[in-house]
This record gives C-alpha cells, structure tokens and sequence, in this order.
C-alpha cells in the first residue's frame, strides 16, 4: 500500500464492541469483575493514545497482513470507513493494558502509521 491514508474513527464505540469486550474479559477475570469493567467503559471518556504505545503497554506482538482480521481492517482505512474506538483496561497485577476490544484495528493502523493517534476508552 502506498501512501499512507487518513484513518476516520466513530466518535464512540459501536455497540457490539462491548460485548465482544465482556466475553474477553470473562477469559482474564471473573465474570462479575469483567461485567464492571465493561459498565466502568461504557461510562469512560474517549482519550488518545499513539498505537505505538499501546503495542508496548500491552506487551503484545504485532499481527502481519496475513491475519484476515487486520486485512478486512486496512481495507476499511484505505476506504475511509471510520473505525471503532479501542476499549482498554490497566490491568494493576500485570502493569500491562489488556486491549479488551480491538487488537485487528490497532494492527491496522499500526501497519500505515506506528505514532497514529487512536481514540480509546480505557478504565
């Protein structure tokens, strides 16, 4: 892909992201403690990070352009669909962030532009 687009974000999370989030977090958490997380986000302002930084806060390893995911993903960026803001939890225990919804989004934008500024919420 050559030059790099401009990637569009929704002002909010879609609503389907904040199940997809719960059912992560019920992997990680009980489920009592991964439904508060997701009612703390859903109460959450949006800030920005670079995708940079959340790669390193999470400690996770980026996904190439052969993930599907990633793929359909760029296709939305380069089309400029506006994307899902991320949801994010600062996990204490680990001093790491669990991305709770949108690791193939980040991916994307990380693979156009690594200081990208992404919307997220994050408790």
């Amino acid at each position: 892909m050559s030059k790099n687009p401009t990637v569009k974000w929704l002002t909010a999370p879609e609503e389907h992201n904040y199940p997809a989030a719960l059912s992560y977090l019920s992997l990680i958490y009980d489920d009592e403690d991964a439904l508060k997380l997701v009612k703390k986000l859903k109460r959450a302002p949006l800030v920005e990070f670079k995708s940079k930084d959340i790669f390193r806060a999470s400690g996770l390893s980026l996904l190439g352009v052969s993930n599907c995911h990633v793929a359909i993903d760029q296709k939305k960026i380069v089309a400029g669909v506006k994307l899902s803001p991320l949801l994010l939890i600062r996990d204490k225990t680990t001093s790491r962030v669990i991305i709770a919804d949108g690791y193939h989004r980040l991916c994307a934008v990380y693979s156009f532009d690594e200081d990208a500024l992404i919307p997220c919420k994050i408790v």
